[in-house]
C-alpha cells in the first residue's frame, strides 16, 4: 500500500533529477558559450560562409606580329536573390524589369514576371537568369530596373568566369597548346596571373550565394607573352602540310620554320589523322615529341663528323658496287638498282648513296667506332635541346658499350638508323650548318609585357657552341645547294629561288610490315643567305602513291619557301605599343615613307585606329567596341584615299 510518505519520498527524487539536469544544462550552456564559444563560433562561421578562389584573367598570347594567339574572354552569369529587395522596390520594379529581361534574352516579359513573382514566393535567393554572357551584356542587365540596386537592395549577383579562346582556331592548335601543353604551357607562369579571393554564403540546397558585389581580394591579371610564332607562316606551313597528307594518304606529319640567325621558331604544324573521320587535325605536337629514326636527312651529320675527323673529304672516292654491299648477315641497298659506281664523297651526298657512306665509316671506324661515335655526341646529337615546352623526346645515339651495339650497327647508323632524333633536333643541327656551323638553341618567346610595359626581353640569342668548324659547315652547305640542284632533290629547284638540303627516306617497323616509311626534307632558304631553316617530316605515306622524301616532304618546303618569299606581300609593319602613347607624328611619317600601306592595327584601341586611318585619308566603319581585332584590308596592302575599311571590335 502506498503511503503518503512513500510519495513524498518519489516527489523529492523527481525534483532533485529535474535540478541535476537543469544544472547539467546550465554548465554545458556555459561551456558552450563562454569556454568554447569561439571554437563553436568559428565553426558556425566557417558553415555559413566560406571564402571562393576568383580566378584571374590570364595574359594574353601573341604572335610575333601582335596578333592572338591565345585569350581570356570573361563569361558572366547572373542569379537573383529574390529576398534582398524590399516589397515596395520589387512591385514597383518587376514590370519594367521583365520587360527589359525580354528583350535582352528573349521570351515574354509575363515568363519574367512569372519567374521572379515565384521566385520570392518560394523565398529562393539564388535564381538563375542567364549565363555565358559577355561583358557588354554583363554590363547592359547590371543597370536594369531594380538589379541597378546592387546585391543588397536589388538581389543583383553576378559571377564571373574566364573561357580560352583560340582566334586561330583549329591551326597551330599544338603550339599555342592549353593546360600545360603548348606555349600556354611553357610560359603558364607569366600568364596566370594571381587569384583573388571572394566571400559566399551558404543558401538553400547547398548553394552558396556572394555576399556582396566586390571581392575581398582583386585577383591579379597574368602578363601578355609575345611568342615568335608567325600566323601567316604558320597558316603556310599547316596548308602545305596538309595538302601532302591528304595527297598521299600518309598518318601523320610536322613542319617547323625557324629563323636561322635568331633560333626563333615561326611555325609548327603538327597533324595526324583522325581514326574514326580520316580527317586530318592538329593531334599531337610531334615535332618537339617524337623521336625516330631520320634516314638520310642524318647523312649531314656524318659527312660533317668524317670531314671534322679528316678520315675523307669531298673528292675521296668511293666504290659503290652494284648498290648492294654486304656486312656480316646483313646487305645496306641504294635506292637506284645497279648503284652509282665510283664516285666520290660530293657526290654521294647529292644521290645519297647509302653504300658509300656505309664504307668511308666502317672502313675508317671499324676499329675504334666509339671515336665516330663520341665525334657526333661532340656535336651536341645525344642531348635534348632543353625547350620550355614540355614533352621533348630523348634523342639516341648507339654507343659499342651498349649491349645491342652489332658489327652491323656502325655501317648502319652511318645513314641514320638505329638513331632517334626529333624534327625539331634536326632541325637545329640544320639550322647550325646554315649559321656556318654556330648552334642556336631555339626559342618561342620574344617579350613579356605588362599591358605596354615591357615586364621581360627574350630577344638575345642564346648560342650553344659550334657543331663543327666554319670550313666544314662551308663545304657542306655547297653540297646541300647541289642536291637541289641536281641531286634527289632536284625536282624542287627554281632557277628563280635558292634552295639547300638534304632528303631522307627511312624504312621503319620493318620487323611489323614491309612498306611502312618516314619521308623527309630538312634545310633552308635562300641558299646563300639563309633566312629561315625548315625541315618536313611525313609518316606512313601510302607507298603505291609514293614514300620518297623528294616526292613525299621536299614539295611541302618548296611551297612554304616560295609563299613565304615570293607570294607573300611585303609587310610593312610598325611597333604601335611604342609609337602610339608618345605621339601619332612618328607613325604617321613612316606611313607616308611607306606610300600609305594599311598597317597591322590588331590590338589597337578603336580611337587610336580611328586617327591613323583618318590621317591616311581612309573611311572608317567600326563594328563592336573595344580594341581591334580582324580588318578589311590585311596589314602590308597599299591603300588609296577614300578607301573604306572595316574594323571588327572586341
Amino acid at each position: 500500500m502506498v503511503t503518503s510518505k512513500n510519495i513524498l519520498k518519489r516527489f523529492y527524487l523527481i525534483i532533485g533529477l529535474l535540478v541535476v539536469f537543469v544544472l547539467f544544462i546550465g554548465y554545458k550552456l556555459f561551456n558552450i558559450q563562454i569556454k568554447e564559444g569561439e571554437h563553436y563560433r568559428s565553426l558556425a562561421e566557417k558553415t555559413v560562409y566560406k571564402k571562393f578562389t576568383i580566378d584571374p584573367n590570364r595574359g594574353n598570347l601573341y604572335d610575333a606580329n601582335l596578333n592572338l594567339l591565345a585569350t581570356s574572354v570573361p563569361k558572366f552569369e547572373i542569379r537573383f536573390d529574390a529576398l534582398a529587395p524590399s516589397e515596395a522596390n520589387f512591385k514597383e520594379h518587376l514590370s519594367e524589369l521583365s520587360v527589359a529581361l525580354s528583350k535582352q534574352l528573349g521570351g515574354t516579359p509575363d515568363f519574367y514576371q512569372n519567374k521572379l513573382r515565384t521566385a520570392r514566393a518560394n523565398k529562393n535567393r539564388y535564381v538563375f537568369i542567364a549565363k555565358n554572357l559577355d561583358y557588354s551584356d554583363y554590363m547592359k542587365i547590371r543597370e536594369f530596373p531594380l538589379f541597378n540596386l546592387g546585391a543588397y537592395k536589388g538581389g543583383f549577383i553576378a559571377e564571373q568566369q574566364t573561357v580560352r579562346e583560340h582566334p586561330l582556331g583549329k591551326v597551330g592548335e599544338r603550339i599555342v597548346g592549353y593546360g600545360n601543353i603548348g606555349l600556354e604551357g611553357a610560359f603558364d607562369h607569366y600568364l596566370k596571373g594571381k587569384q583573388g579571393q571572394r566571400m559566399k554564403q551558404r543558401i538553400a540546397k547547398g548553394q552558396w550565394k556572394p555576399i556582396s558585389d566586390a571581392n575581398e581580394v582583386e585577383p591579379v591579371d597574368g602578363y601578355d607573352v609575345i611568342s615568335t610564332i608567325d600566323i601567316t607562316i604558320q597558316d603556310i606551313a599547316h596548308h602545305a602540310l596538309l595538302e601532302s597528307l591528304e595527297k598521299y594518304e600518309a598518318e601523320h606529319g610536322s613542319v617547323v620554320v625557324m629563323e636561322t640567325k635568331t633560333g626563333e621558331i615561326k611555325a609548327i604544324a603538327n597533324l595526324g589523322r583522325s581514326a574514326t573521320s580520316g580527317k586530318y587535325y592538329e593531334k599531337l605536337n610531334y615535332a618537339v615529341y617524337e623521336a625516330h629514326e631520320p634516314g638520310s636527312t642524318f647523312k649531314l651529320m656524318t659527312l660533317a663528323a668524317a670531314l671534322e675527323d679528316k678520315v675523307v673529304d669531298t673528292t675521296t672516292l668511293v666504290d659503290t658496287k652494284n648498290g648492294q654491299i654486304k656486312y656480316f648477315d646483313r646487305v645496306v641497298k641504294d635506292s637506284r638498282l645497279g648503284g652509282y659506281g665510283v664516285i666520290n664523297m660530293a657526290q654521294a651526298f647529292e644521290v645519297s648513296a647509302n653504300t658509300a657512306f656505309s664504307e668511308i665509316i666502317y672502313n675508317n671506324y671499324k676499329a675504334k667506332p666509339e671515336r665516330f661515335v663520341n665525334r657526333l655526341l661532340n656535336m651536341g646529337l645525344g642531348e635534348p635541346i632543353g625547350l620550355e615546352i614540355k614533352g621533348e623526346g630523348q634523342p639516341k645515339i648507339p654507343h659499342p658499350d651498349d649491349s645491342n651495339w652489332y658489327g652491323t650497327t656502325l655501317p648502319w647508323l652511318s645513314f641514320g638508323y638505329g638513331v632517334s632524333m626529333t624534327p625539331l633536333q634536326t632541325l637545329t643541327f640544320y639550322n647550325a650548318i646554315a649559321n656556318d656551323g654556330v648552334r642556336v638553341k631555339p626559342k618561342f618567346i620574344k617579350e613579356v609585357r605588362d599591358r605596354n610595359v615591357l615586364v621581360k626581353d627574350f630577344t638575345k640569342v642564346s648560342y650553344q657552341g659550334s657543331v663543327c668548324s666554319k670550313e666544314t659547315a662551308q663545304i657542306l652547305r655547297k653540297l646541300m645547294q647541289n642536291t637541289v640542284e641536281r641531286g634527289t632533290a632536284s625536282n624542287i629547284y627554281s632557277p628563280n629561288f635558292s634552295m639547300a638540303g638534304k632528303t631522307g627516306t627511312c624504312q621503319i617497323e620493318y620487323w611489323i610490315e614491309a612498306g611502312r616509311y618516314v619521308s623527309s626534307f630538312a634545310g633552308y632558304f635562300p641558299a646563300d643567305e639563309p633566312k629561315y631553316s625548315c625541315i618536313v617530316v611525313i609518316h606512313k605515306p601510302n607507298p603505291s602513291k609514293g614514300y620518297y622524301g623528294s616526292t613525299v616532304a621536299a614539295p611541302v618546303f618548296q611551297k612554304i619557301a616560295r609563299k613565304i618569299y615570293i607570294d607573300t606581300p611585303v609587310q610593312y609593319e610598325v611597333n604601335l605599343t611604342e609609337a602610339l602613347p608618345n605621339s601619332f607624328q612618328q607613325y604617321f611619317s613612316l606611313v607616308e615613307k611607306k606610300k600609305k600601306v594599311m598597317p597591322n592595327l590588331k590590338g589597337v584601341p578603336a580611337m587610336d585606329a580611328i586617327a591613323i586611318l583618318e590621317n591616311m585619308g581612309l573611311k572608317v566603319k567600326l563594328i563592336g567596341r573595344g580594341k581591334v581585332v580582324s580588318q578589311s584590308i590585311p596589314s602590308g596592302q597599299k591603300v588609296n584615299e577614300s578607301q573604306i575599311i572595316n574594323l571588327i571590335l572586341s
